[in-house]
């Protein structure tokens, strides 16, 4: 296939770019020029805001959409000129307002999430300018993405904790619930639907199994070979100030998904692969958060 991919150079779209190069496609990847690009891809250097003609007249088999944030970014890429076949925009769950019952169902009325806030509705607006304009197009509302090139900091900071042996501090008992999704699972998906082209357009995506965050760093940690040894902290303190995720849980129902794709990644292996690349590159958190320092600063007795 001949595809476009928005980004290419950081975790999904990186993954992405290289995912498909790897499966003999001929890929193109659109973006700045300003990080290093995966080896094997084309690429179209420009913002996707000034386009110059670029993509006018060009035809795809599939674009990957995995840098729109917002309706801006879906429209000056359909306004480009450019041709294709098919459509995928990674979306988010955040676009469920977290008023919904659980677990959130790609029916349910969408809206105004007062965690995500405006990134949620950011990414509403870009959905539904693309279902008015591209009414083919598939959408994918991934919940959390992890895998290899992660640049965020969440698995790598607990990654961190088991490596220098330090105890871990964690949210009151560390019953609240997280959902994950592989990024080389998504990958897999996508492939999916340009192949058997489902009836549905819109798809929850992520591993059925939900895990709490004490299971999750236990996984971590089991990743580097390490146990944890845990401290609990009330609720008092801000989550955010020692810890990687928002004070907020949430369940996606993934049937859809399922009925197309089942066998996905354990959270276990996908960690043990992530740390192993982690562990080679470890300069690769864009954003490294001081929850080390705060915990050390505020929390240690």
């Amino acid at each position: 296939m001949k595809i476009l991919i928005t980004g290419g150079t950081t975790f999904v779209s990186k993954f992405t770019a290289e995912y498909f190069v790897c499966k003999n496609n001929e890929v193109f990847v659109l973006n700045r020029g300003s990080k290093p690009q995966i080896y094997g891809v084309h690429l179209i250097k420009c913002d996707r805001h000034n386009l110059d003609k670029q993509l006018n007249g060009k035809y795809f088999d599939v674009i990957l959409d995995i840098t729109a944030y917002n309706e801006n970014d879906v429209e000056s890429l359909l306004n480009s000129g450019v041709a294709f076949k098919d459509y995928i925009f990674i979306s988010s769950s955040a676009v469920y307002p977290e008023t919904n019952t659980q677990p959130f169902c790609e029916n349910q009325t969408c809206g105004y999430n007062s965690v995500w806030k405006d990134y949620g509705s950011n990414k509403l607006k870009a959905e539904q300018y693309l279902q008015k304009y591209c009414p083919n197009a598939y959408i994918l509302r991934p919940p959390y993405l992890y895998g290899m090139y992660n640049n965020l900091y969440r698995e790598a900071f607990v990654f961190d904790c088991a490596m220098a042996d330090r105890p871990f501090y964690l949210p009151q008992q560390g019953n609240m619930t997280l959902q994950f999704f592989n990024v080389a699972d998504l990958c897999r998906f996508m492939e999916i639907l340009i192949e058997k082209h489902p009836e549905n357009k819109i798809f929850n995506v992520g591993n059925k199994e939900v895990v709490t965050v004490k299971e999750w760093v236990t996984l971590c940690y089991q990743a580097v070979g390490k146990i944890p040894q845990f401290v609990n902290v009330d609720k008092s303190v801000s989550q955010r100030e020692y810890f990687c995720f928002y004070d907020y849980e949430y369940t996606l129902d993934v049937s859809r998904q399922y009925q197309l794709m089942s066998d996905v990644i354990s959270l276990e292996k996908g960690l043990q692969k992530e740390f192993l690349w982690y562990k080679e590159n470890p300069d690769s958190i864009s954003n490294r958060k001081s929850y080390i320092t705060f915990i050390d600063e505020q929390l240690k007795k």
